[in-house]
């Protein structure tokens, strides 16, 4: 069986695929502006929805990034500065040193004394009365080494000494009674309104106004944020 020809004469022209030419007509409508507008329209719709997902990637870093400057740099620097300013110095100085030590002592008591030596004593008044022989007179005599002498001391003792001294003395020193209290506020009022201000900003999509109110429902399912 044989095709019969053409009756235009022209050759055949394959059927065209309907969903391209939907597409053509939809591009090229056989005008120059119509079709403008419609590929500005698409590329303009192309490119908000990259620039959506682009904020939308670049507002979850920047969430993270809040948070670490927020608690770890700037917050963590207050913290210590505040800390550092309610510190104290606990520790032990050890004292080494000689003190001079110059003074009277007077002394007054009684005590008694041990001769060391036989001690002469020379025209002492002598009085023996024994039986019927009586003598007072004046003699020479000798007091045995070892004799107890019970005396009254009244005397002043000069001390002119050098007396070595050894302490451990315990320091306890708050910081903020030192010169380094105002420092250590000064650098807490440097920090401060910077740590207020990224405190004030949001730290997830539920904190910022776009996801307030009626619109809270449809962040939680779009940035798939867990429930608490």
């Amino acid at each position: 069986m044989t095709n019969s020809p053409n009756p235009t004469g022209s050759p055949q022209q394959p059927p065209q695929d309907p969903q391209k030419e939907r597409v053509k007509r939809f591009l090229w409508q056989g005008k120059i502006a119509p079709a403008f507008w419609t590929v500005a329209g698409v590329f303009s719709i192309v490119l908000n929805v990259i620039l959506i997902v682009t904020v939308l990637i670049l507002g979850q870093q920047l969430f993270v990034l809040n948070d670490i400057v927020e608690n770890s740099l700037i917050g963590g620097l207050y913290d210590n500065f505040v800390k550092m300013d309610e510190a104290t110095i606990v520790t032990s100085v050890t004292v080494e040193d000689t003190i001079p030590v110059k003074f009277d002592l007077p002394v007054t008591t009684n005590t008694t004394v041990y001769l060391t030596e036989p001690t002469p004593i020379y025209g002492a008044s002598v009085v023996i009365n024994t039986g019927g022989l009586s003598i007072n007179a004046p003699a020479d005599i000798v007091l045995p080494a070892g004799l107890p002498l019970p005396i009254a001391l009244n005397i002043t003792v000069p001390v002119d000494q050098e007396v070595p001294v050894v302490l451990e003395v315990p320091v306890n020193i708050p910081l903020n009674q030192t010169e380094l209290h105002e420092p250590f506020t000064g650098l807490q009022d440097v920090v401060s309104p910077f740590r207020k201000m990224l405190g004030d900003l949001p730290n997830a999509w539920l904190d910022t106004p776009f996801c307030k109110g009626l619109l809270g429902e449809a962040c939680i399912i779009i940035f798939n944020i867990p429930q608490p």
